[in-house]
Parts: structure tokens; sequence; C-alpha cells
């Protein structure tokens, strides 16, 4: 009931106090290139739930039928406003919405895609036992995730043999260990990697 009670409190003064800001994201999007604002993507959330992940748009329309994993500034689909966005982590921020509404929460393991959630083993599945999370323990470690994933000659294969099972990992300690406290230091830990760069 905490948790719940700061997430909305949480989101909800973030929304307010970060709008015009994201209004001006919103029309550079929307200016930058052709198709929508936002980008609509199904994960698999609480008790393996699926939901509508929000963020801004980052790619070309119908870039997602070309492959699900991006590579950051070498790959082709990401627009120049999109490779902006990403890399300040501010594509994010329309997913406090899902975290107001429920979906998701501010800190736990990140929402992954159906496919990638079916090659789980039963003691990997144990993460989706919490909601998901905008940050988390994997998110601060692997916070440069694209540039990993760009520096190998098959990105694909590479996270799910790789970078896959390490953040699972993360992320069932997180669920073995979380506290209020916990999501404090993982939220200041995760503010501090971005003005790092």
């Amino acid at each position: 009931m905490i948790k719940r009670a700061f997430d909305i409190g949480f989101s909800l003064l973030a929304l307010i106090a970060l709008f015009p800001l994201m209004i001006v994201m919103a029309l550079a999007v929307g200016l930058g290139s052709t198709g929508g604002v936002f980008f609509l993507q199904e994960r698999v959330g609480l008790h393996g739930r699926r939901f509508k992940l929000i963020k801004f748009r980052t790619m070309h329309p119908d870039s997602e039928a070309k492959g699900q994993i991006t590579v950051g500034g070498n790959d082709p689909r990401i627009t120049k406003v999109g490779l902006f966005l990403r890399r300040i982590k501010m594509d994010e921020l329309p997913q406090l919405i899902n975290i107001l509404v429920g979906d998701m929460s501010v800190v736990g393991p990140r929402p992954e895609v159906p496919r990638y959630v079916a090659m789980y083993t039963t003691e990997q599945r144990k993460v989706l036992t919490v909601r998901p999370g905008l940050t988390g323990a994997a998110s601060i470690a692997y916070i440069n995730e694209n540039g990993i994933l760009g520096a190998s000659a098959d990105p694909e294969r590479a996270y799910i043999e790789q970078v896959m099972p390490h953040k699972l990992d993360l992320d069932l300690r997180y669920v073995a260990e979380r506290s209020f406290w916990l999501d404090l230091r993982i939220i200041l830990g995760t503010i501090s990697r971005i003005v790092k760069g």
C-alpha cells in the first residue's frame, strides 16, 4: 500500500512538474519526423498481464517490424530527435501515465515484450510477481544497453544469451530484497547516472 501510494504521488507530481517540458518534447517529436508523437508497445506486467507501455516515439513509423532490438546511434530506424531523447532517457517520461494508472511502479524490473518473456525459466518468471518499473537495478547497470548491443556482431543473440539473463538476475535480487529504502536508493542512483551521462 505504501509503495502504491508513493507511485501515485510521485507520478502525479512529476507529470504536473514536467508537463511543459513534455509538451516541448511532443512538439519536437511530431515536427521532427512523420508519425505520431507516442509509441505504444505491448509489454508483460504483474502476474503476466499484458499492457501498453507508452513512450515518446523515437523511431520512424513501422520500425518495430524490422526487429525489436535497438543499437543506439548505429540504428538507422531512430530519428534525430529520438536519438537525443534516448540519450537523456526522456523518451521514457510518458510511462509516468503507466505508473499513475497502475500498470507500472516507479521502481521494479523493466517490463519485457511477450516474445522474450516466453523464454523465461520458471525461476526467472518470479520477476512477474511485482509491478514492472520505470527504473530498477538492471536499468542502472545497463543504462547504455543500446551501445553495448551496438558493439556486438549479433545484437539479438547478445541480448538473449548475455544481457537478458544478467538483467533478470539483478531483477530477481530486487524482488527478494525490495524495500522502500532500496527503491529510494535506486531512484537516486538512476538520477545520478543520467546526470553523469
